[in-house]
């Protein structure tokens, strides 16, 4: 077995990580750990923190050599570390290699651990399936902890990758939900299962909530914006409720605001609800929900566009214009065994 691959890798973001994307044909192929397996990646998808965190302020600014971008993928074991015992080579995965940044998933192979891979279930394709991991892992851990069915969640920003899977996720866990997102996709996040959607061109957001009284159990924030919604959020929060930050900018001013919510107490102008910020971690057993909710209908991908392999770079231009109704997802060259 060669122990080379592609892989798209990047030594600087300096002015665009796409723009310094190159394809290396001679890559090193991964090698495994007893507790990792092996996965020859059919389909990768994109996410915002793949460029936000290597192109943002230099503090945060990630800095090396042949680094591999990427996250999410699906794709097939092609070899299994000795301590795990219930995958199979072959066996149809998904998944995400959360924080790697190094040795991502915009490459021909990727090792993970257990804890960040699941099997799929018959009748589940790859390309779906490539989508759903960080956006799942994200939602999911900030909407389930903090809600029971019945309970009304409003979640801000309801159209894009992240949003859209954490409107369906709502969902499936039987809550009421509230949306927001442009004029132009309304009727779209409707199909998604929401039950009320606010379009924030034509309506003051934080207004039309207030209107609604201490109604909601949780909101999850996916874009940061209105810079106030927090602030305001005890006005249609019920008494205990959270508000889970999972998204923004990494500009000075975004990051000025997550601190304030964060750090600055209500007597001194702060918010007076309960701030969470949120960053998702691996859960297997998450990822295996997933693939049962995806097996029954429950969670569908939401797919903006799908990239070839050769246009990776035009996957994060796609996803930098803040347009993508779903996920950017890359079909990924498949290597020679």
């Amino acid at each position: 077995m060669a122990q080379v691959m592609h892989a798209w890798q990047y030594n600087s973001t300096s002015p665009t990580l796409e723009a310094n994307l190159h394809l290396n044909t001679s890559a090193p192929k991964p090698s495994i750990s007893d507790n990792q397996v092996l996965v020859q990646v059919h389909f990768a998808a994109l996410n915002p923190v793949d460029y936000k965190v290597t192109e943002g302020p230099l503090p945060l600014r990630l800095i090396g050599s042949n680094l591999i971008p990427g996250a999410d993928f699906s794709g097939v074991i092609s070899a299994i570390g000795s301590n795990i015992t219930d995958l199979s080579i072959g066996d149809h995965v998904f998944g995400a290699k959360l924080l790697s940044f190094v040795n991502g998933s915009l490459a021909q192979y990727i090792a993970v651990s257990r804890a960040q891979v699941a099997r799929l279930p018959g009748g589940v394709e790859l390309q779906d399936a490539a989508g759903i991991p960080l956006v799942g892992l994200t939602e999911y851990q900030a909407i389930a902890p903090y809600v029971k069915a019945g309970d009304k969640v409003f979640v801000n920003g309801g159209s894009g990758g992240t949003g859209a899977h954490g409107v369906q996720i709502a969902k499936a866990l039987g809550c009421h939900v509230t949306a927001t997102c442009s004029t132009g996709n309304v009727e779209f996040v409707k199909e998604l299962g929401a039950d009320d959607v606010l379009d924030y061109k034509s309506v003051d957001v934080v207004e039309v909530l207030k209107g609604k009284g201490k109604v909601f159990k949780l909101v999850v924030d996916n874009i940061g914006s209105p810079l106030g919604l927090y602030k305001a959020s005890h006005t249609f929060l019920v008494p205990g409720g959270n508000f889970v930050q999972v998204g923004g900018s990494i500009s000075f001013s975004g990051l000025k605001q997550v601190t304030t919510n964060m750090l600055l107490p209500s007597m001194l102008g702060g918010g007076k609800s309960s701030f969470k910020m949120l960053a998702a971690q691996p859960d297997q057993q998450h990822l295996e929900q997933f693939a049962q909710w995806m097996k029954e209908g429950k969670l569908k991908a939401v797919t903006d566009s799908l990239f070839a392999w050769q246009e990776a770079p035009k996957g994060f231009e796609r996803l930098k214009t803040g347009r993508a109704r779903g996920k950017v997802v890359v079909r990924v060259e498949q290597a020679k065994v």
